[in-house]
């Protein structure tokens, strides 16, 4: 029997509320952007198996369930908000309280700048590499999440990043699953 290799890697999203998560996330699994997105309550789960977190303080407790035995956190910022370029902090630290990795300096974050396709910009790429470069160098690209800007290269950085995680889970999926042993017995009616 052939058996096939998963490696599943969880990767957290997390920025203040209306910076572009869930557009980002659905961008990169679904190639779609809507401007009609409500916000987020708890966590979105899809089958690129990425966690996209609300950005609301108010849920900020939940971040436990949600943060312990991530492989990767991507820190999302709005580049015409500098109020949420100023919170990266405050969600990198909280992240790194929640889910106690093992080797905290050198857990990979990556940082998106979203939305610059606007024009008012109010955060400069400076700005940001030298922040992302006084956290131990963590990848920081720019992104359009609205005009599918570096949104792919982005993720790939972070799924390379995450599977140089030493805690990989492998599941092993059997081609065809044996539920008992026993052989089936013909019968002429329900058993139940």
């Amino acid at each position: 029997m052939a058996s096939r290799k998963k490696v599943l890697l969880k990767v957290i999203i997390l920025g203040d509320s209306g910076v572009g998560k869930t557009s980002l996330m659905n961008q990169y699994v679904n190639n779609k952007f809507s401007n009609q997105y409500k916000a987020t309550i708890g966590a979105d789960f899809l089958t690129k198996e990425i966690w996209d977190t609300a950005g609301q303080e108010r849920f900020q407790s939940l971040g436990v369930a949600f943060y312990r035995g991530a492989d990767c956190c991507v820190l999302v910022y709005d580049v015409t908000a500098p109020t949420t370029f100023k919170t990266m902090d405050s969600w990198r630290d909280e992240f790194l309280i929640q889910a106690s990795p093992r080797d905290p300096e050198n857990f990979p974050f990556v940082v998106l700048g979203n939305k610059i396709d606007l024009e008012n910009r109010q955060v400069t790429t400076k700005r940001a590499q030298a922040w992302c470069q006084s956290k131990n160098n963590i990848p920081y690209f720019e992104t359009s999440a609205k005009e599918a800007i570096n949104v792919d290269q982005a993720f790939q950085t972070i799924a390379r990043n995450a599977l140089k995680q030493e805690s990989v889970e492998t599941y092993d999926f059997p081609d065809q699953i044996k539920l008992t042993d026993r052989p089936v017995s013909s019968s002429d009616g329900c058993s139940c």
